[in-house]
This record gives structure tokens, C-alpha cells and sequence, in this order.
């Protein structure tokens, strides 16, 4: 049986949703793949760098502090993350921040989104909204903003992760979706940006991609105290059908290259 496809007009352009024959549903923002779901399994993640996502908050974020965890997750889309973590973390918290009114609309209308205060989203520019924190209120802050396959400028730069560190808690985290191309140059410069900012700075992702071999998604970390791999998350890294490497602060100072400013 073959895909079928559903399209609609949305602020920015054109969703559309593909129904798979296995019952999932994709969702492409103007062409580009934007989130990936399976009805009724919230836990099930098909994007391999989502997964890297949770495989890492999973195994770094204190069991006994999940239930009453904020975050914050800039981008939204079918709201991917935000369902894993409320069903993962029961009780915590979850805010989407989507600029697009009619597909924020549109993916409570299709996708099961739990209902605040497990899954809110809020219509908004992200920036703003990371502006406008007080300090220390969020404990993750997922960012994963795409115009087109380019994260804006605004969402990549030293005062952005300045304002981003502020809002976490002494315990929380960072996590970007880079989305670089085969010379790095993307994840390089957000790297340096970072560590302009962030005491420690990580990322994740598969061999190839490390490896300038092609386009694709490199999760960048940051924190305000030490990030280490660990045996649990390098067992969970190499599971799926893309296995991913860690890569930690020292590695991170020699790829990075010059930081981009406001």
C-alpha cells in the first residue's frame, strides 16, 4: 500500500502530512521533513537524532527530578519531543514554542498532543521568548527552528546562547539540532559560539557525519556543569539503525572555529 498524503496551507507555506502504511505520519514543512510520529506510541522515535535527544537526556538528567522538570522546546512541528517527554517523564512540563499559528492549529487537530500542562504550545518567536526568561526557570531547552534546511541566524549566536544558559537551571541542559552540511561550517561556528557561553559543550552524532562526509543532523549540548558520555547513553548511541558516537568538551574546542554575534 502506498503513502498517502494530505496537504495544507499553514503562515509559512505548505504542511504536509504523509500517512505511512505502517500507520505512522510524517510531517514535511515546504518539503523539508519536520517530525515524525506513530499515533498512540509517543515514545517511539524514528528521527535518529531525536532519538540521540532522548537517549541523552534519558541518561543524564536525574531520575528523582524528571516529574517536575520544565522544558522548553523551540520548534514545533508535530510536536515529536514534547509527546516523548510527557509520556517519559510523567509530570514534567513541556512548552513548544512555534512561531506558525495555523500549524500549531493544525497539530492539535491531528497529532495526539497531550493537553496542558503536559504538552502546551505557545505561538511565539523563539528568540523572543528565550529573551524574556527569568533566570534559572527552565531546566532543558530543546532547540530545533528550521527556515526552509537553515536554523535562523538569530537562534545560532553568542548573545542567543548567552540569554539560553541564563534560563537553565544550575542541573539543566541544551540541546540544538545542527542541521550542517559536509564542510561543517554550521556546526563549527555554533560550537564556538557556545563555548563562548557554556563551561561544557558536547555533541552527538553518527561516524560519517563527524566525518564531513555529507549533510545531516549533529546534536550540540551544552551545560553549566560537566557532560560526560557514560556507559549507559555510548550502549544506547549504538543501537538503531544509525549508531552515533559522543563526543565531549575537548574535542569540541578543536572543531570549533569563529562564533557568530547578533
Amino acid at each position: 500500500m502506498a503513502a498517502k498524503s494530505e496537504f495544507y496551507e499553514i503562515d509559512t507555506g505548505v504542511a504536509e502530512v504523509l500517512h505511512e502504511p505502517d500507520g505512522s505520519m510524517v510531517l514535511l514543512v515546504n518539503g523539508v521533513p519536520s517530525s515524525h510520529i506513530v499515533p498512540g506510541d509517543p515514545q517511539r522515535l524514528d528521527f535518529e537524532y531525536m532519538r540521540w535527544m532522548a537517549d541523552f537526556l534519558d541518561t543524564h538528567y536525574p531520575d528523582e527530578a524528571k516529574p517536575k522538570s520544565r522544558l522548553t522546546h523551540l520548534g514545533g512541528g508535530a510536536c515529536t519531543l514534547a509527546r516523548y517527554f510527557a509520556s517519559a517523564w510523567k509530570g514534567s512540563r513541556n512548552t513548544v514554542v512555534e512561531i506558525d499559528s495555523e500549524l500549531a492549529v493544525l497539530a492539535r487537530e491531528l497529532f495526539d498532543i497531550p493537553r496542558a500542562p503536559a504538552v502546551k504550545i505557545r505561538v511565539d518567536d523563539a528568540r523572543d521568548v528565550i529573551d524574556a526568561f527569568k533566570p534559572a526557570t527552565r531546566d532543558v531547552i530543546i532547540r530545533d527552528v528550521f527556515s526552509s534546511a537553515t536554523t535562523p541566524r538569530n537562534l545560532t549566536t553568542v548573545e542567543f546562547y548567552a540569554a539560553v544558559r541564563s534560563s537553565i537551571s544550575d542541573r539543566g541542559f541544551y540541546l540544538a539540532n545542527c542541521g550542517s552540511h559536509a564542510d561543517l561550517k554550521e556546526a563549527k561556528e555554533e560550537l564556538a559560539g557556545m563555548l563562548e557561553v557554556f563551561p561544557h559543550v558536547a555533541a552527538i552524532a553518527d561516524p560519517p557525519m563527524f566525518k564531513g562526509r555529507r549533510y545531516g543532523n549533529i546534536v550540540l549540548i551544552g551545560a553549566n556543569h560537566p557532560i560526560e558520555a557514560g556507559d549507559v547513553l555510548t550502549r544506547e548511541l549504538l543501537k538503531g539503525g544509525v549508531p552515533a558516537q559522543f563526543k565531549g568538551l575537548a574535542w569540541a574546542r578543536r572543531f570549533a572555529t569563529t562564533p557568530r554575534h547578533d
